[in-house]
């Protein structure tokens, strides 16, 4: 069995300094990972993180630049968003610790997404909405400040020592991001053509059924299932409608 911890990928959003992303580099390569991917990062490559990855270079080299965090998680199973703000719609959030197991459980299968914002005022909203799970690391509630590339450290270091323990392997497999944003885009088009949506509250619906789906994570083969109701729906939809 391949290393799962080769399969966690380190997605950092809109960084602004380069020296948090040399940083960063540094601690996936402390503990083990390698797999890092920049979504619009504002200045890189650059000298300076080069300076702070010190011997993780290989590990910057190796990086994958992106333009949008679709492109950065299309392809991973598990997606989930650092975040320790409380915000309006609030998604299935769990401490660093907690969520270390499950994501070497699912690692072990297909790839899993860490996302972690920028310096300044950490992921946007609609960031935080393509994430199955919230994840968040408890600190000093009077100042739960930390620096990015030390919540990289602390996250990758939690996967690591979850890693030296025993974990089984289930043979469950689970849709990837893009097979899910598919079922998604599905879905609102059958509701749609069956008028249940309010097109004034379409939106909010919509983020609702997302976090539904997403609380629940269905297997691909349930996932494959669920497309093949809407089919069947849609297909009686179009009869009704041509008589």
């Amino acid at each position: 069995m391949s290393n799962p911890l080769s399969n966690i990928r380190i997605v950092m959003v809109n960084t602004f300094h380069p020296g948090n992303i040399g940083a960063a580099a540094r601690a996936i390569k402390t503990m083990g990972l390698s797999d890092l991917v920049l979504v619009s990062p504002l200045e890189y490559p650059s000298d300076h993180a080069t300076s702070m990855a010190a011997g993780a270079t290989d590990v910057l080299e190796s990086a994958t630049v992106v333009e949008t965090l679709e492109q950065a998680i299309s392809d991973c199973q598990l997606v989930i968003a650092t975040s320790a703000r409380s915000r309006s719609h609030p998604w299935p959030i769990k401490e660093a610790r907690e969520m270390a197991p499950q994501i070497l459980d699912e690692a072990s299968k297909g790839k899993v997404a860490i996302l972690f914002g920028p310096e300044r005022m950490g992921l946007h909203n609609e960031h935080l909405r393509q994430a199955h799970f919230h994840m968040d690391i408890p600190g000093n509630p009077d100042y739960p400040v930390l620096n990015v590339a030390s919540a990289v450290q602390l996250v990758c270091y939690e996967c690591f020592m979850s890693s030296r323990e025993t974990y089984t392997k289930h043979d469950k497999e689970y849709p990837q991001v893009n097979e899910l944003n598919g079922f998604y885009e599905h879905l609102e088009t059958t509701l749609d053509d069956a008028g249940f949506l309010n097109q004034a509250h379409k939106g909010q619906a919509m983020l609702r059924l997302k976090r539904l789906f997403n609380r629940a994570r269905p297997e691909k083969i349930e996932l494959n299932m669920l497309r093949g109701i809407l089919a069947s729906v849609d297909k009686l939809i179009h009869k009704l409608d041509s008589k």
